[in-house]
């Protein structure tokens, strides 16, 4: 199919996956139609403003202007798509349940029609599919088509994960609308899929395919929280986790990726799908053991933070810490269940000052963060500091001479909470350097 004739589509949510889904596919000539109820938001990207801080986003919108339309109005979307992504938010609820409220708006709000269908990118509970496909038939709508089409997006590199998949997950009735799907996706697919990308293609029914993603995201999670726990260890016994983790990685069963021990993961995605399939898991009559241990990993790590800084520091009342990167990860400005939150809140417990500082995550961590003092660059946020903290290994901030960092503090503790830092050089500055599982 060329560009020419791709299939147009819908995307209702214009949020972190409605966007790099909509530029991704218009970037590969469809024709896209975007669809979100917050009319400030559509108003922006119809002025060629991203919402979001995500590396070539922006410049993709730009180049794909043409093919983008942006409305709060879902019968642009019908009108011109059969098939309609929906990419809006499924937050955790207090029970760590998803809040699905958002994804039954939408389907409360299709008309009847056996031309249409409803692509679920959202990540949803096993069983939604299933739910609501009784729902349109409960409504007089079972006309209308479903597909569970799950997005492995990483933040930072969306765009690139987008057109370079490792795998499209399909699952669909063995109807039309899944061909379609296939159809769209073809030209990232491996030659074997007719394709001229890398991506394989998994064609399932609609509960595995929503179970994938679940199970994708709570595995890597695991390795993440089991690579900590390593690192608590060699702690202990004076092994280096780095050396420990390169000599698992090696092994193929195992690999190098998500082997980085830290403070601990975050994100608008692990904790979330971590805490759902536990949560789907009990509600379904299993206890999921492992990933109750997985979650109290990851909080954990949080707190060994505190407890190397009394360690060094004694009792932290009147102290001044400098939390240096702000957001989950490197390259993006989310602050969804961000270290920096957990450790900003409980230094201030504690009775210490915090100042903080991160490249881009600023605006967004300002209203999450009462009290902290927020500086220009991360010299400025290190000044007069009894200790530093690496939170995000920002290149910015891992490339900052460890000598001016050195006259910037008042004292001399640095916690490389991401193992980013060159030890040697920071102990060469005259700083005491503590990372994570190095012993």
């Amino acid at each position: 199919m060329s560009t020419s004739e791709r299939e147009p589509i819908g995307v209702i949510g214009t949020g972190y996956v409605g966007l790099c889904t909509a530029v991704g596919f218009a970037e590969l000539g469809s024709d896209v139609w975007c669809i979100d109820i917050d009319a400030e938001k559509i108003a922006a990207l119809e002025r060629g403003e991203v919402p979001i801080h995500e590396p070539g986003l922006e410049e993709a919108l730009e180049r794909n202007r043409e093919r983008l339309h942006f409305s709060t109005d879902l019968a642009d979307a019908l009108e011109n798509a059969r098939l309609l992504f929906v990419a809006v938010g499924t937050p955790p609820t207090y029970s760590g349940d998803a809040d699905l409220g958002a994804v039954h708006a939408v389907v409360e709000a299709m008309p009847a029609s056996d031309r249409h269908a409803l692509v679920m990118k959202s990540t949803v509970p096993v069983g939604t599919g299933e739910a609501i496909e009784r729902i349109f038939v409960e409504q007089g709508k079972e006309g209308f088509s479903y597909v569970s089409c799950p997005e492995f997006l990483k933040e930072g590199t969306a765009l690139a994960d987008f057109l370079n998949p490792d795998r499209v997950v399909i699952g669909d009735r063995g109807d039309w609308a899944g061909d379609a799907v296939e159809e769209l996706y073809r030209p990232l697919l491996a030659a074997e899929y007719g394709g001229q990308g890398s991506g394989e293609l998994v064609r399932t029914d609609v509960a595995s395919a929503e179970m994938v993603k679940l199970a994708a995201n709570a595995f890597l999670a695991t390795k993440i929280s089991f690579i900590n726990e390593i690192a608590n260890v060699c702690e202990e016994t004076g092994a280096d986790v780095l050396e420990v983790a390169k000599g698992m990685g090696l092994d193929d069963r195992i690999g190098p990726k998500f082997l980085r021990p830290g403070i601990g993961f975050g994100g608008s995605c692990f904790p979330k799908d971590v805490s759902a399939l536990k949560q789907l898991a009990g509600n379904s009559g299993y206890h999921f053991q492992l990933l109750g241990a997985v979650i109290e990993v990851n909080e954990l790590q949080k707190r060994r933070v505190i407890g190397k800084l009394e360690k060094h520091l004694g009792s932290l009342v009147g102290r001044r810490i400098a939390l240096l990167g702000l957001a989950f990860k490197p390259d993006t400005d989310d602050m969804r269940e961000a270290s920096s939150l957990v450790l900003a809140a409980r230094l201030q417990a504690a009775g210490a000052t915090v100042a903080a500082y991160d490249p881009i995550a600023e605006a967004a961590a300002r209203p999450l963060m009462p009290g902290v003092e927020f500086a220009a660059d991360a010299l400025a946020a290190a000044s007069g500091a009894d200790a530093v903290v690496l939170v995000t290994e920002w290149d910015e901030i891992v490339s900052v001479d460890p000598g001016a960092l050195a006259g910037a503090m008042a004292g001399n503790v640095v916690i490389d909470g991401r193992n980013a830092l060159d030890p040697g050089a920071v102990r060469a500055a005259g700083l005491v350097y503590e990372g994570v599982g190095r012993a």
